[in-house]
């Protein structure tokens, strides 16, 4: 029964996904509880000349909110921009007004998506003589593989006021359509294409992207394109730091070989104009593969990183907690969460000694050290959380 609603849920969804869009945005499902705030993440480079950003939304399905990585995808043709899907708060109902594709950028609830979309329109590039533009003050992009850029940093709007509101309405965003997006609405439309609907279902498959789970904060915010193996690794990485099914040791290891990995495809992409060789993508696609098998092996093993209620023990699971922060939103890169993992086994070493040499316990003047150590790490993570390089700087 719970397989027929789900699937039922879904060609509702597709269903209206695929008619085409009349003079308002349709309405494809509604709710009675509103979705959760946006999630704070970081964009992923655009990994194609031409891919446009489409940024991530909550979908709704029989179990509740799930979350739809942002993600860059291909165009159904030249010259189209993506007006977002929103939520729409009224008469008691959430309902869900979709997505699509269209000459402009219309009304999508005055939502703050970021990334370009700050509510009103786009400003993260324009079409321009059959090629697209990238605004890199506000889209991210591999300049290995995309030219085609310019600043403009006139379109950023400064604000004290950081709005993470997911829904048009009472308690949310209080924007109206005026007459230019009214105008755009009776434009020509397009739905969206096969790859945007793959990626809406993947997400709604995926327990760890429902907000019952993540409490808000999905394993996979982002991705560089539909079934974007990298971003997908770090989400489940964070999620085993979080759940302490991945150890210190065991995340500076797997951390340790995703920064390897990511190291190759820029070299090899910098020795092929920006590309990978087919030979080169199937050798990545092979060391995903073991490592997509190393994470689901160290999660399900019986090295787990639960340090206890006391005073070091809940200093320890803060610093795990701020890591699996770190790498889920992007802040941190694989080799960045892979040194400060190293610093945290180095701790948790010199702790299992101190325990050991004194029957179990820790003296005062160890305790004070302890403190003092963690105190650089948590340093260190602040630093590499909040320096220039992302987990997305490939």
């Amino acid at each position: 029964m719970r397989t027929f609603l789900k699937l039922t849920s879904f060609l509702l969804l597709s269903f209206c996904f695929l008619m085409p869009a009349p003079a308002s945005a349709q309405v494809a499902i509604s709710v009675r509880i509103g979705p959760p705030a946006l999630p704070v993440y970081t964009q992923p480079p655009c990994p194609h000349e031409g891919y446009l950003w489409t940024p991530g939304y909550w979908g709704y399905a029989d179990a509740g909110y799930y979350w739809v990585p942002g993600v860059w995808v291909a165009p159904p043709r030249v010259g189209v921009l993506w007006t977002p899907g929103y939520w729409g708060f009224a008469g008691g109902l959430y309902a869900w007004h979709a997505g699509y594709w269209g000459p402009h950028v219309g009304f999508y609830g005055g939502i703050n998506y970021g990334f370009g979309y700050g509510g009103v329109g786009f400003v993260g590039g324009h079409w321009f003589g059959g090629h697209f533009a990238y605004n890199t003050a506000v889209v991210n992009v591999d300049r290995t593989v995309v030219r085609n850029v310019y600043v403009n940093r006139t379109v950023i709007r400064d604000t004290t006021v950081v709005n993470h509101a997911s829904f048009n309405g009472e308690g949310g965003v209080m924007a109206r359509p005026t007459g230019r997006d009214d105008s755009f609405a009776h434009e020509q439309h397009f739905e969206p294409t096969a790859n945007q609907l793959s990626h809406e279902h993947a997400a709604s498959e995926d327990h760890n992207q429902f907000a019952s789970a993540n409490h808000g904060r999905p394993a996979t915010a982002a991705m560089d394109s539909v079934n974007g193996r990298r971003f997908n690794q770090q989400g489940r990485i964070a999620n085993g730091i979080s759940s302490g099914q991945l150890n210190a040791r065991e995340t500076k290891n797997l951390e340790g070989r995703e920064a390897h990995l990511n190291g190759e495809v820029r070299n090899d992409r910098a020795a092929n104009g920006g590309r990978l060789t087919p030979q080169e993508r199937q050798q990545v696609n092979r060391q995903q593969n073991n490592l997509s098998r190393s994470i689901y092996d160290d999660k399900h093993n019986d090295a787990t990183a639960h340090y206890g209620n006391n005073e070091v023990g809940a200093r320890r699971d803060e610093q795990q907690q701020r890591i699996a922060n770190g790498v889920r939103s992007g802040q941190m890169t694989a080799g960045e969460a892979a040194r400060a993992e190293n610093h945290e086994q180095n701790i948790n070493r010199h702790i299992a000694a101190d325990r050991s040499a004194n029957g179990g316990r820790l003296t005062q003047q160890e305790r004070k050290n302890i403190n003092q150590r963690q105190n650089n790490a948590s340093r260190q993570i602040h630093n590499e959380k909040h320096n220039d390089r992302t987990a997305h700087d490939r």
